[in-house]
């Protein structure tokens, strides 16, 4: 594996953090909306990925780092709460509000910033270390 392949891996763990913090935001941004139905009400969203791996095998180009394989909604339930004043209650007066965790989504955007800064490092560190091998030759 080329020593540049590093930047690549790298690179992909801050896209895939990236996408996580957006979905994380977002999840944030809904978490006190609310539904006159259970179908209609926010949902959180969590991105998958999927580790590439350079196949033994395979004599096509390498390919190592993240993928984002998509984002999937929360199975968890959704509150049903009586709010008869809200403008989005139902005929019984019942809203349901979005099934987001402000906790869990806290710690989600505090690992997911880490992540992120810690792939910045691995970059920095890289590219001092080929930048010294450089000047080896000198």
């Amino acid at each position: 594996m080329s020593l540049f392949k590093v930047f690549d891996i790298a690179g992909s763990g801050m896209s895939a953090q990236n996408t996580r913090l957006n979905t994380t935001a977002s999840n944030l941004a809904n978490a006190e909306t609310v539904s006159p139905t259970e179908e209609g009400a926010y949902r959180a969203r969590q991105p998958v990925f999927a580790a590439m791996m350079k196949s033994l095998y395979n004599a096509g180009p390498e390919s190592v780092g993240v993928q984002v394989r998509g984002v999937v909604e929360s199975d968890a339930p959704v509150q049903m709460r009586y709010a008869p004043d809200n403008p989005m209650a139902n005929e019984d007066g019942y809203v349901y509000q979005s099934n987001v965790n402000m906790v869990d989504e806290m710690v989600n955007m505090i690992s997911a910033s880490r992540s992120y800064q810690n792939n910045v490092e691995v970059i920095n560190t890289s590219k001092q270390l080929l930048l010294a091998t450089l000047r080896m030759g000198e």
